[in-house]
């Protein structure tokens, strides 16, 4: 005998409306467990919702580019009555249909509260929406555990729902609005479309200045741009940002304007420590990756982070209290084709560095294949970017909010150092430490990356 199942997004992490780019299925075909049936892409990660067991595709419900969120819908597989009985895709019949009549009860409702001229819904019957009214926001709140149990969003909280229609939920989204800052002018508060249509209209009529969570109620008012005619003083070629470019671009310009940033420059004697490093190198290959200078600064910020706590700490949205982490996870900048991405390597306190170096190695290959999970780049404590590879003397990177601090790293150079009698070659490490003023001061800091490169200049001080 067969059966049906439904296959739902797993856990995604803190993400929402993630795009579908792509769809590897077609109804009809017979996938095996594991196989993957969509790709979805978050912020700079992507990820396979695989088949959870062998089965035919019976209905998709989902297409390229819809967004979609944990717990929702991507197919139904037809499954030999053994493997329908995994308990983690069972489907469940009887609350999802009554989820669907909740909500066919609540788009018939929602025509009730339509202003003049403009239907909320195909139809407007009055007898019909006073039967079907929609129950009130107490009458939701108490309503909430069977509501959570079917859509998956057990996390939210009922009371701070926006009492409004799938229908008008859906002209929410395509219009971009948060409906959490709409006031509803319906029956017993209900956000109807006229409410969106003028607060859209609201919107566009406000000055640029908003403030932005997290950094202190700071408000940003920028002019815009002037718009130019590049084509007017020679040939030109219009090319699209990637997506990852475009994310990047609007963390890297709030972390910027957001986070007074200043930079301590230094350097730290890594003559011993690149000795140590090539005498190991061939053991590291043997393992199957290449062992660099990157595992032993992950060692020594771990070592750093331990001695200066307030480096290992995120400050909270209000603005006033710090959010001190006992933990140590180091996000690695990784260049991919496609832009920058920071995986993060966990529980670093906890790893050789053998172990860091083939870890590391294998999360950055997969950064630049786009195959990190969106828990891959989530959790960090502070950020290591290495320019060596390419060069340069120093350079002021970007913090990774909400993180405090990121170290930036330059290629290591031969310099003659006095020891007191003679000058001796020493390989010399530029370091570059940006951090967040508000929660650390330049003395803080100078001694920060002091301590950092005294760890990196003597291996042996990195077991203290």
């Amino acid at each position: 005998m067969s059966n049906t199942i439904e296959v739902k997004v797993p856990d995604i992490g803190d993400f929402s409306d993630i795009p579908v780019i792509e769809v590897l299925v077609s109804e009809g075909d017979r996938v095996e467990k594991e196989d993957g049936l969509i790709t979805l892409e978050s912020d700079k990660a992507t990820m396979e919702v695989p088949s959870p067991v062998d089965g035919i595709v019976r209905e998709l419900k989902l297409k390229l580019d819809d967004t979609v969120s944990e717990g929702d819908l991507v197919a139904i597989l037809e499954v030999s009555e053994s493997e329908s009985e995994a308990p983690a895709q069972e489907s469940e019949p009887e609350p999802e249909a009554k989820a669907d009549s909740d909500s066919k009860a609540e788009v018939e409702a929602e025509s009730e509260s339509g202003t003049e001229g403009e239907p909320e819904t195909e139809t407007e019957t009055e007898t019909e929406t006073k039967e079907t009214e929609a129950p009130s926001p107490v009458e939701q709140k108490q309503a909430a555990p069977d509501a959570e149990r079917v859509s998956g969003a057990a996390a939210v909280d009922p009371a701070k729902v926006p009492y409004a229609s799938p229908v008008i939920r859906r002209f929410a989204r395509e219009l971009g609005v948060d409906l959490t800052r709409v006031a509803g002018s319906g029956n017993k508060g209900r956000i109807t479309r006229n409410d969106i249509t003028e607060f859209v209209k609201s919107a566009i009529n406000q000055p640029a200045a908003a403030a932005v969570p997290g950094f202190g109620g700071l408000d940003l008012d920028f002019p815009p741009l002037p718009e130019f005619d590049f084509s007017r003083y020679g040939d030109v070629e219009t090319k699209k940002l990637s997506r990852i470019q475009k994310i990047s671009a609007r963390h890297l310009h709030r972390n910027w304007v957001g986070i007074p940033h200043v930079t301590q420059h230094d350097q730290a004697d890594i003559t011993d420590m690149e000795a140590f490093r090539l005498a190991n190198a061939d053991e590291a290959v043997a393992q199957g990756f290449k062992l660099t200078p990157l595992v032993f600064l992950i060692k020594a910020m771990v070592a750093s982070l331990k001695k200066f706590p307030t480096f290992n700490a995120s400050l909270d949205r209000d603005g006033e209290t710090l959010v001190m982490k006992k933990y140590f996870n180091i996000g690695i900048a990784v260049d991919t084709p496609d832009g920058l991405v920071v995986p993060v390597l966990r529980d670093c306190e906890r790893k050789g560095i053998m172990e860091l170096g083939a870890e590391l190695a294998e999360i950055s290959a997969r950064a630049r294949e786009k195959k990190l999970s969106p828990q891959d780049i989530q959790g960090g404590c502070i950020s290591i970017s290495s320019l060596g590879g390419i060069g340069g003397t120093g350079f002021t990177p970007i913090i990774n909010a909400p993180e405090v601090a990121i170290l930036g790293v330059s290629r290591s150079n031969m310099q003659p150092v006095w020891d007191g009698k003679e000058f001796q070659p020493r390989l010399m490490l530029p370091l570059s430490l940006s951090y967040d003023h508000r929660v650390i001061d330049g003395a803080a800091a100078a001694r920060f990356t002091r301590f950092l490169a005294s760890r990196l200049e003597d291996l042996r001080r990195l077991t203290l």
